[in-house]
C-alpha cells in the first residue's frame, strides 16, 4: 500500500503577486471581503502593516529550510523596506514557478503596529483546509512578528458568535476586555475586543512555547 504523501506548511510574507489568491480565499470566508486594491495598499503603502500567507507543500519539504515562524533576518527586513521605497511591489509574470506558488497558498493573516500595540486585522484559512491548525500557524507568525517589531500587547476584534476563534485566542492569553456594539455591518453583530497578557510576561511566553510545541506535533513538524 502506498504511503500518503508528506505534507508540510510554511508562513511567509505576503507579496503583491499573492493578492489574487488571497482575495479568492477572502471571498470564501467573509460576507464583506476587502477589495484587492485594499491589500495592495496595505502591502505597498501602509508602514504599520505586516501581512503573511500560509503555504502547503505536498510530497516534498518546503523549499526554504527556515522554520515557518522564525525570526525575521536583517536582510529580510532591509529587503522589504527597499522594496517599498523603490517600487518592488510590481507583479511578476505568472510563469510555472509562480503559478505553483499561488496554488500552494491556503490562508493569510495580518496586523498593524499602533504605538506598542499589535492589532490583528485579519486571519483566514481556505475552508477546504480549516480545522487543521493553519489558523493557529498564522497566529503564531503574527505573534512572532509582534515581538520582532517591539509590540507589548496583541489585540483584535472577533464576532461574539465565533466561539471557535475565541477558543484559539484564549489559548494565547487573549481575554475579553470590551464589546463593540453592531461592529459588523453585514448583520449588525457585536464584536468582542480581546487583549493578550503583556508579550514579555511569563504567562504569555509560556503559553506561546507550549502551544507552539503542540501545534508542531499536530502538523508533524517535529
Amino acid at each position: 500500500m502506498d504511503r500518503p504523501a508528506a505534507v508540510s506548511y510554511r508562513v511567509e510574507a505576503m507579496r503583491v503577486e499573492h493578492i489574487s489568491v488571497v482575495s479568492a480565499i477572502e471571498r470564501r470566508c467573509f460576507t464583506q471581503p476587502w477589495p484587492q486594491n485594499a491589500y495592495r495598499r496595505e502591502i505597498q503603502s501602509n508602514k504599520m502593516a505586516h501581512y503573511f500567507v500560509a503555504r502547503r507543500f505536498e510530497g516534498e519539504a518546503s523549499p526554504d529550510p527556515e522554520p515557518p515562524f522564525g525570526p525575521m533576518t536583517q536582510e529580510q527586513g532591509l529587503r522589504g523596506r527597499l522594496s517599498r521605497l523603490f517600487g518592488g511591489g510590481r507583479e511578476e509574470p505568472v510563469g510555472p514557478a509562480l503559478e505553483a506558488e499561488l496554488h500552494s497558498i491556503i490562508g493569510y493573516a495580518g496586523l498593524w503596529l499602533m504605538t506598542d500595540e499589535a492589532h490583528i486585522t485579519t486571519i483566514a484559512v481556505d475552508p477546504d483546509y480549516q480545522g487543521n491548525g493553519i489558523g493557529e500557524l498564522l497566529l503564531l507568525a503574527l505573534i512572532d512578528r509582534a515581538q520582532q517589531i517591539g509590540a507589548h500587547w496583541l489585540t483584535l476584534e472577533v464576532r461574539v458568535t465565533n466561539r471557535v476563534a475565541q477558543a484559539l485566542y484564549e489559548k494565547y492569553t487573549f481575554k475579553e476586555m470590551g464589546l463593540r456594539r453592531r461592529y459588523y455591518s453585514d448583520n449588525g453583530e457585536d464584536a468582542i475586543v480581546m487583549w493578550t497578557d503583556p508579550i514579555e510576561s511569563d504567562t504569555f511566553q509560556e503559553a506561546v512555547r507550549a502551544n507552539r510545541e503542540r501545534l508542531a506535533r499536530k502538523l508533524g513538524q517535529i
